[in-house]
């Protein structure tokens, strides 16, 4: 049986694009707080910035009062998810993350930990919104991360694998 290759390398792309993106837009919010003190030994993050990679993370409707299932909505309440909710990057190549909040009527949080479970970062995505910000983690390890105001449910993890070659050179 023969695969198509652009349909195997497009989760990839998606989620490590090779290209260099420098960013310079401010997110629609000030975060509730950026790594600081000890946090910044494990990750900084930049409201702009050269980066090596790009990562989309999207948040995603599963179960809402407007378009059910209304069943699922009546025993769970509504359930959203972060779309990829697992991704890898490298220690110490700064790593553009764009997050786009689908939902119209909405907002998400973003509340990031270490591999310790120390928070981290918190920031609010307004609906429809776009925000971004240059990640460079320090240390390696799971970095989990959750929506507080949807959670259990809307959660994932960052995996922060060894610097790459090219970034230890």
């Amino acid at each position: 049986m023969k695969l198509n290759r652009a349909v195997l390398l497009l989760p990839l792309c998606v989620v490590a694009c090779a290209m260099t993106e420098t960013m310079q837009m401010a997110p629609p919010r000030t975060p509730d707080y950026l790594p600081h003190g000890d946090a910044l030994r494990a990750l900084t993050v930049t409201n702009a910035g050269t980066s090596t990679a790009t990562v989309v993370v999207l948040t995603q409707a599963v179960a809402i009062k407007e378009t059910g299932p209304k069943q699922t909505v009546a025993r769970f309440g509504e359930v959203y998810a972060f779309a990829p909710a697992f991704f890898a990057v490298h220690r110490d190549e700064p790593t553009l993350i764009r997050f786009w909040n689908l939902q119209p009527d909405d907002e998400h949080d973003f509340l990031l930990f270490d591999p310790h479970n120390n928070a981290l970062m918190k920031v609010t995505f307004p609906p429809l919104s776009e925000t971004a910000f240059v990640f460079t983690f320090h240390e390696e390890g799971l970095f989990p991360f959750i929506c507080p105001m949807h959670r259990p449910e809307m959660n994932g993890q960052i995996l922060v694998l060894p610097a790459s070659p090219k970034t230890i050179q």
